[in-house]
């Protein structure tokens, strides 16, 4: 029986590749979706155990998930086993590749905070002379922004900030608690905006749920998983891509799919890693890469956890009341919004992540014994903390290549990951520490704790970059619909494309953006270019 040749490979099932299915299927193509992992079996698969019932007390087995600091024992199931997908980066630069193998990708995981890129993302070298512009603006990718939050239910407060544009919310009417109102009384007072969340709600608000029932429900996606894609083919007579190998998970037996247009959504790193691996005579550095940007320009959101901890003193000794602690809230990006002007000592900003109603960790406070014991009571439900979220800049140093010396587990070769935080993001996460820090003395809380130390590149799950795209094919890899300037039936939607990334989550962007190429690829193939 011949191999049937369909109308779209899609490679991923995440937020990416699961709204190009959404989209392709339910519009008539035929499409292949491989995903690299099981399905999930929710009746099957999720039960509730005690921790003494599981052999590692829900620690997990020792060097499966070194980098996943999300990972535990009660969830091992669903992230990737570093033991089989290995990586490799400098020893004195590590990096965090956190990642899931399963229908419906991180999205399984994900905060769900879906917030807008504006112009100071996408003329980002109009603003500050660095990097480069994307090929599309704000008023381009808006019209998908406005179908997307609907989809996803997206609640939050319209604020009217063009940092920070505006969506299609579920309005979050909810009461503040007396020290969050507090909190936003000073950041006011600084000519600061603290607002709700942006988040997509529901109890599973992915791509499992809310994408690819649609998509199957249609009759014309073909749902493959367990498949492990090694490289994408090109047709030697016409240099398109035709479709890509993968291996079967389990059994490690190698077929072949066949496609007219190739889609790839297999998240940011990994979707650079099959490019890398697609070598051919044409493409001997990698599919796509005539610029000879492929997999440079790796960037993401750096974290500073914990960069501001205080308690609020009218709580302490159990004295709060109901309506004083609890709930949190977001602190807009607020320096450098002025065109051609630097305010600080650094490009760009950041954006703060705000809760309350915790108890300070132990190892915040200079007691120990019986003092300490007395002091952790005191403090019970009284703490006010502060997480940075900061715009690290897209550099060229920063990049990924094949380790030829190291293979994952279907003898696929593997990244080397190289990516260093500058001192622009060191400032930043400074200023953002004492700024959170005098916010919280103007709200009138005890600050008992503040750092600067980010975590690790790659720990805030918000890799983008590698595949990034452009107006110019000397310096990028896809044009303004996520189309290979190299190769026409070759598209890539995930993170990989951004050219810059924000402050902001980058999630509700991706889910757009592959909206928007999706039906490029649909009014391409009515017009025969496809």
């Amino acid at each position: 029986m011949p191999t049937p040749t369909y109308d779209v490979l899609i490679i991923g099932s995440g937020a990416a590749g699961g709204m190009a299915a959404w989209v392709l299927a339910r519009a008539g193509a035929n499409c292949l979706m491989l995903d690299a992992g099981p399905a999930v079996d929710y009746e099957k698969a999720r039960v509730m155990k005690a921790v003494y019932d599981l052999p590692y007390r829900g620690f997990g087995k020792p060097g499966r998930f070194p980098h996943i600091v999300q990972a535990s024992e009660f969830d091992a199931n669903l992230w990737v086993d570093e033991q089989q997908n290995p990586y490799s980066y400098d020893p004195n630069d590590p990096y965090y590749w956190v990642r899931i193998r399963a229908v419906g990708g991180k999205t399984l995981r994900w905060g769900r905070q879906s917030w807008r890129l504006s112009d100071y993302e996408f003329h980002c070298k109009d603003h500050d002379g660095h990097g480069e512009n994307w090929p599309l603006s704000y008023k381009d990718i808006a019209p998908f922004y406005d179908r997307c939050e609907p989809m996803f239910h997206v609640s939050g407060k319209k604020e009217g900030l063009p940092q920070l544009p505006d969506g299609i919310y579920t309005p979050d009417e909810s009461r503040d608690s007396v020290c969050v109102q507090r909190f936003s009384e000073a950041c006011r007072k600084q000519g600061i905006t603290a607002t709700k969340m942006r988040r997509a709600t529901g109890t599973l608000a992915s791509s499992a749920n809310l994408l690819l029932p649609g998509a199957l429900e249609s009759g014309n996606l073909t749902l493959t998983t367990n498949a492990v894609v090694r490289n994408i083919t090109l047709d030697p007579k016409t240099g398109l891509a035709n479709g890509a190998w993968f291996i079967d998970r389990r059994s490690k037996r190698e077929y072949h799919a066949k496609a007219k247009i190739v889609i790839v959504g297999a998240s940011c790193l990994e979707s650079c890693r099959i490019l890398l691996n697609s070598t051919s005579r044409h493409f001997p550095k990698g599919l796509a890469n005539s610029s000879g940007t492929l997999g440079h320009y790796l960037f993401d959101q750096f974290y500073v956890k914990g960069s501001v901890v205080a308690s609020v003193p009218e709580a302490q000794g159990g004295k709060g009341g109901r309506n004083l602690m609890g709930g949190g809230g977001y602190v807009v990006r607020f320096r450098n919004l002025e065109r051609g002007k630097r305010e600080k000592n650094f490009l760009r900003g950041y954006a703060l992540d705000f809760g309350s109603g915790f108890t300070p960790a132990a190892r915040l406070l200079p007691y120990y014994g019986a003092k300490l014991q007395e002091k952790m009571q005191e403090l019970a439900g009284t703490g006010f903390n502060i997480t940075t979220m900061g715009e690290a800049l897209p550099l060229y140093e920063n990049h990924v290549r094949l380790n030829p010396n190291l293979k994952d587990e279907w003898g696929i070769p593997v990244l080397h990951i190289t990516q260093k935080y500058t001192e622009n993001e060191h400032n930043m996460a400074k200023d953002a520490m004492e700024t959170g820090a005098q916010l919280c003395r103007d709200a009138g809380f005890e600050v008992l704790a503040q750092h600067a130390q980010m975590v690790p590149p790659g720990e805030s799950i918000h890799e983008l970059g590698t595949v990034r795209m452009g107006a110019d094919p000397k310096k990028s890899v896809l044009n303004g619909w996520n189309q290979s300037h190299d190769v026409k039936n070759l598209f890539v939607v995930d993170g990989s494309c951004f050219p810059s990334g924000g402050v902001q989550n980058p999630t509700l962007t991706i889910l757009a953006l592959s909206m928007r190429a999706s039906e490029y690829i649909l009014d391409q193939r009515k017009k025969g270019e496809l």
